[in-house]
């Protein structure tokens, strides 16, 4: 009998064509809405593997209600939703998509860093408001980037390409903190490896590409966003886990921070009336650092790639560790 494969999403056709040609037995939750954890369980209990994505929790709780499961492969690079260890202990192989939107993260994290030093999010509105009047000199003022510090949160692939365009748009300095040094990115780029406190206090735009984990969770916070420039934008496109949203609120109005671009927030998604909606130096998307013809195909490759090749040879090309 030919392998089940349950599909979370409509994932692109990329994907369903690469398993079905592959003669697996799919199905698919053609709804754009996450199913719910309880109905996820049952319908994997029918199932022999998953291609899951993000905002399906893949828990201590999940993993021994589907330990039959052979693999879970996740539509996404992150995999913060999934317990790892949990799958581990009950054999279950958990694989992603890493790489795939490396290039399309990168261009949201320099448009939000552009949008936000020129107040454009801000600018549009006043259009809409019909508040497009005469020209004021003084009035409406960003700041301009060249030759400025860019600071890395997590030097990875997705953070070298990000510095990589500001190095050669802005002539930036790099500097960055990582848990290990980046040995290319300081050759080609001439990146400088700093402390955290360093990285806080010596950079005028702050690029968040880490994962979340326990370290990570909540480390730009009240005190890490006083010891910053108060002429600093803080740019978040990794995880809003990663940032305390109260504590950025807070050092927005007080003028600890000049400004922020995310396209993750915590919670997500992000309820209409936060008042980061309302700052004139703030840029907020709703988390589409994928979303491109290009990463989305690439990410259905992978992550459909995964599940095939597990099959076939026992091993997958993509395996979260």
């Amino acid at each position: 009998m030919p392998k089940k494969v349950f599909l979370s999403l409509k994932y692109p056709q990329l994907a369903i064509d690469m398993l079905e040609k592959a003669g697996f037995n799919i199905t698919i939750n053609k709804s754009n809405n996450p199913i719910p954890q309880d109905e996820l369980i049952n319908i994997c209990k029918e199932h022999d593997a998953l291609l899951s994505t993000g905002s399906n929790k893949i828990d201590t709780y999940f993993l021994e209600q589907c330990q039959h499961l052979d693999i879970i492969s996740q539509f996404a690079v992150g995999y913060d939703n999934i317990d790892v260890q949990a799958a581990k202990k009950n054999g279950i192989v958990i694989g992603n998509a890493p790489g795939a939107m490396t290039e399309a993260t990168a261009d949201v994290a320099f448009g939000l860093m552009i949008m936000v030093s020129r107040k454009m999010v801000h600018m549009h509105k006043t259009i809409q408001k019909g508040l497009w009047n005469h020209f004021v000199p003084t009035a409406n003022l960003g700041f301009e980037l060249d030759g400025k510090t860019l600071g890395v949160f997590g030097l990875g692939t997705i953070g070298r390409v990000m510095a990589k365009r500001c190095k050669a748009a802005y002539g930036m300095n790099i500097i960055y903190h990582n848990r290990s040094k980046n040995q290319e990115a300081e050759e080609k780029l001439g990146a400088q490896y700093v402390s955290f406190d360093e990285l806080l206090s010596q950079s005028d735009i702050i690029s968040v590409h880490c994962n979340l984990t326990e370290e990570t969770k909540g480390v730009f916070n009240k005190e890490a966003f006083n010891r910053m420039k108060n002429s600093a934008i803080f740019i978040n496109t990794s995880r809003g886990g990663v940032h305390n949203e109260i504590d950025l609120i807070e050092a927005l109005k007080n003028g600890s921070i000049w400004g922020a671009g995310l396209d993750v927030t915590d919670p997500e998604p992000m309820q209409p009336d936060n008042p980061l909606l309302q700052m004139e130096n703030v840029a907020v998307l709703p988390h589409i650092g994928s979303s491109t013809v290009e990463a989305r195909n690439e990410m259905a490759r992978m992550s459909a790639q995964n599940i095939i090749d597990f099959y076939k040879t026992g091993t997958i090309p993509y395996p979260v560790h």
